[in-house]
């Protein structure tokens, strides 16, 4: 019967191309962002995933504030942007050939896409300040600062050069963490995970054969920059990233609470006082 849900996939593909097509250039942000929000949970169904979201401060999960913000999450599969889509559309900052495949990369730049070429030095200094100019317009932009994927169990350390447009616009980061779970036993599964050699083809299979799955969102606290040390900022976001990805709920908390701190400064220590000369 799989070959019945790849059909389903594609209708569902051309029925995105057609939307972005035909709707997208007479829609507002707003509609926008709710005909994604519905074409992704519509994706995960097809796929066999069922979305969780958790907010560790106990919020009502049902997207994040009109702040723009930089969103951060680990990496584990190429339905990490879906799922993300499905809780609260963003725009993803992804490489540059992704415009160049076939249907994908057109649906990609349509629903917002920030490409960067990685190649090119140049070129992240421009796609900083389009990050920074959007996010001060009241978007959010999607990062993976891992750089790659993973099977879950961790989280790698996070590349710090975009965590530079937060800095620089005074924005907050926001952290996500993502993991899947066999939807009947609750445990852990590496059907989801897009790693190693595996093609996108063999991913989707793998989808597609396993049991259900639930992908599990969990929400932290916004990190607030209170410095312009960028890699202190990735560092402390992929340390609220990996509690909320392992469900250590009150740890994300502790741990946003105390990198959102101003740093004391040192006070002068008064100087002693000379030696009485006998």
């Amino acid at each position: 019967m799989i070959w019945l849900r790849k059909t389903a996939l594609v209708l569902h593909l051309l029925r995105g191309l057609l939307t972005c097509a035909v709707l997208f250039p007479w829609l507002g942000v707003r509609s926008r962002a709710w005909h994604i929000r519905r074409w992704s949970r519509r994706l995960l169904r097809i796929c066999g995933v069922e979305v969780e979201v958790v907010d560790v401060r106990g919020a009502a999960p049902h997207g994040a504030a009109r702040q723009g913000a930089l969103v951060v999450s680990n990496h584990i599969s190429w339905l990490d942007i879906y799922v993300i889509h499905s809780w609260q559309p963003v725009r993803f900052v992804a490489k540059s050939e992704i415009r160049g495949w076939p249907l994908i990369g057109w649906l990609c730049d349509k629903t917002g896409t920030i490409f960067i070429e990685r190649a090119r030095k140049r070129d992240a200094h421009r796609v900083l300040h389009d990050i920074t100019d959007v996010m001060l317009q009241g978007d959010l932009v999607g990062v993976f600062p891992e750089g790659t994927t993973t099977d879950g169990t961790g989280v790698l350390p996070f590349h710090a050069n975009l965590m530079q447009a937060p800095i620089s616009g005074g924005l907050p980061v926001q952290p996500v963490g993502l993991n899947y779970l066999d939807a009947a036993t609750g445990q852990p599964t590496l059907a989801a995970a897009y790693i190693d050699d595996t093609t996108l083809l063999q991913s989707l299979n793998a989808v597609l054969r396993a049991p259900r799955i639930k992908a599990r969102v969990v929400i932290g606290p916004p990190l607030v920059p209170v410095s312009a040390d960028r890699r202190e900022l990735a560092s402390a976001a992929r340390e609220v990233v990996q509690h909320l990805a392992q469900g250590a709920g009150d740890e994300a908390v502790a741990t946003v609470q105390r990198m959102n701190q101003p740093a004391q400064p040192v006070s002068a220590q008064p100087a002693p006082a000379p030696a009485a000369i006998s």
